[in-house]
């Protein structure tokens, strides 16, 4: 761990952000256009004691969990990130496999699309960044571990998870969960991450055995869906998918179907979040 090497240059990222890039006022107090600690303790989700330890050179090693969140809160570019594994100790993250960070292009993108709901997942449907509008739709989806990470193994193993689904759409969003989970096998029929997954799955869950054996594939791109909001009710949406080259990460973007549905999702957005029970179950299945 390059001590001083690191706390200058996380210093330096910090500094060299507007707050308007990553959906911060300015405010007339500013005496920097870069951004505050306690606003990169915000973002990345870690004490304020710990970002100035780090950028005093007096920290322990941060964890890898720990420095993929400050490369999403100082929305690092994909070098910037490795250097800053490097600098940090760490092995930066492989090229091949699940991408668990979300390319700092997708998370710039997050940020542009403002009040659009809007999330980056991984091709396994892993959930790697979203929006604070997608956090007033669906609750906080990146602090999951083990196989919850993934939007198949809840969906087949927590009844919760579908329960934000209405119950006549959920055997067609089952099927479209396992024909896109058919297809991420296909491309990457060598990689025991997928294999693992699959054949965890399967012991896991008979409705997924069933849909499994009969080999649908199907890619999503683009879908309409109705979410069963606690506090707004049902909510009719378009869901577009945008895929990087190498297919391994998405960008989830929810716009109203309707009328009512961007009604609701206004007064969404005024009610804020409170309590939100879907926190640690739902997610808006691509």
């Amino acid at each position: 761990m390059q001590r001083a090497d690191l706390a200058d240059f996380l210093r330096h990222r910090r500094e060299a952000i507007r707050p308007a890039e990553v959906g911060l006022a300015d405010g007339p107090r500013r005496r920097t256009a870069g951004l505050r600690r306690e606003e990169v303790a915000m973002l990345a989700g870690m004490s304020v004691d710990y970002v100035v330890r780090l950028e005093q050179g007096r920290s322990s090693q941060p964890s890898t969990q720990m420095l993929g969140a400050l490369a999403r809160a100082l929305r690092l570019s994909d070098d910037e990130r490795d250097h800053l594994f490097h600098l940090a100790g760490h092995r930066p993250p492989p090229a091949d496999g699940v991408a668990r960070l979300a390319r700092a292009g997708l998370v710039r993108m997050l940020d542009l699309l403002g009040d659009t709901p809007a999330l980056v997942l991984s091709d396994l449907g892993e959930v790697l960044a979203q929006n604070r509008a997608s956090h007033l739709l669906t609750g906080d989806h990146t602090g999951f571990s083990g196989d919850r990470r993934y939007v198949v193994y809840r969906w087949f193993t927590d009844p919760a998870t579908r329960a934000v689904c209405p119950p006549d759409e959920q055997e067609h969003q089952a099927r479209q969960i396992v024909a896109d989970l058919r297809a991420t096998a296909g491309r990457r029929s060598a990689d025991p991450v997928v294999a693992g997954l699959v054949d965890r799955l399967q012991a896991a869950s008979a409705d997924f055995r069933r849909l499994w054996a009969e080999h649908e594939v199907a890619v999503r791109r683009a879908a309409r869906k109705t979410l069963l909001h606690p506090r707004v009710g049902r909510l009719l949406l378009d869901c577009e998918t945008l895929v990087t080259p190498d297919q391994r990460q998405q960008l989830l973007v929810l716009t109203p179907a309707d009328t009512e549905t961007r009604e609701r999702l206004d007064l969404l957005r005024v009610l804020g979040i409170e309590d939100f029970p879907m926190k640690a179950t739902g997610t808006p299945e691509r």
